[in-house]
């Protein structure tokens, strides 16, 4: 394993920091995967966190791929035939959107800088994304000659609207902080000074509520986005016949009619 990842756990909250400033923390081999789709496993097992930000080394939240690598056929460019491509792409990125997208614990991009390519991508794999001032993002895959290969094509639309995101795509052109705020791309955007303090302050938000009820109301809204309404009702009244079971409901209820703070044990 290499240092691409610095993980920080602060009681529930879990900061995962992309950590290859000297690359603008582009993605660049398939330890960098490992580390990433790694991290989102122990978070799923670790009942303990409630919230997890995603970040990048200033001064880039992350470049997305290497364009060295690329032009020089290294690490998750090496190859010799689309064959062999295709599958470094199902082998090295894409497990990246696939470890988010399944994590039931909500998450948060914070995002710092230039979000770029893959790297924007990245940042709508998370549920709710804030950005410093210094942001930039853009879907800029046509700028170099490729498309999306990592889920970008499924992931912008949601997070944009088809429209933006076909904008986006078909020019490669850039947003800035604000332009993304008007565009919805992000919640919100504070100096950068500001950036890691107001996502944990976000993060913390989130991370007071019941957590088994976090994690069940993620995975309503993930199925939510490809179900039927029948289907989707038949799945929310399942969990919440479980969630009514839960002593964390039981103190909910109570600390809301004695107008107290609750304090949830995930049981």
């Amino acid at each position: 394993m290499t240092d691409f990842l610095l993980i920080l756990q602060d009681g529930p909250i879990v900061t995962l920091t992309l950590n290859a400033p000297e690359r603008r923390n582009a993605i660049s081999g398939f330890a960098d995967c490992d580390e990433v789709e790694a991290a989102c496993k122990r978070i799923a097992r670790d009942d303990s966190v409630r919230c997890v930000i995603v970040t990048g080394a200033d001064p880039a939240f992350c470049a997305g791929g290497d364009l060295k690598g690329m032009r020089d056929r290294k690490g998750i460019m090496a190859a010799d035939s689309p064959a062999v491509m295709r599958e470094n792409y199902r082998r090295g990125i894409q497990r990246i959107p696939l470890a988010l997208w399944e994590l039931d614990v909500p998450t948060i991009a914070a995002v710092n800088g230039a979000a770029i390519g893959a790297g924007l991508d990245l940042a709508c794999m998370c549920d709710m994304r804030i950005a410093s001032e210094k942001a930039i993002f853009a879907e800029s895959f046509v700028r170099v000659g490729i498309v999306p290969g990592d889920g970008g094509a499924w992931l912008l639309p949601r997070a944009v609207g088809l429209a933006m995101a076909a904008e986006m795509s078909f020019t490669g052109d850039p947003l800035d902080a604000a332009q993304a705020l008007a565009a919805r791309l992000v919640s919100r955007v504070v100096p950068h000074a500001e950036l890691l303090s107001a996502a944990r302050e976000l993060a913390a938000r989130v991370a007071k509520n019941p957590p088994q009820v976090l994690r069940m109301t993620k995975r309503l809204l993930r199925e939510g986005q490809n179900m039927s309404l029948p289907s989707l009702l038949e799945l929310s009244a399942a969990f919440q016949a479980i969630a009514h079971e839960t002593e964390d409901h039981k103190e909910a209820v109570d600390a809301m009619l004695e107008k107290r703070v609750g304090v949830f044990k995930g049981r």
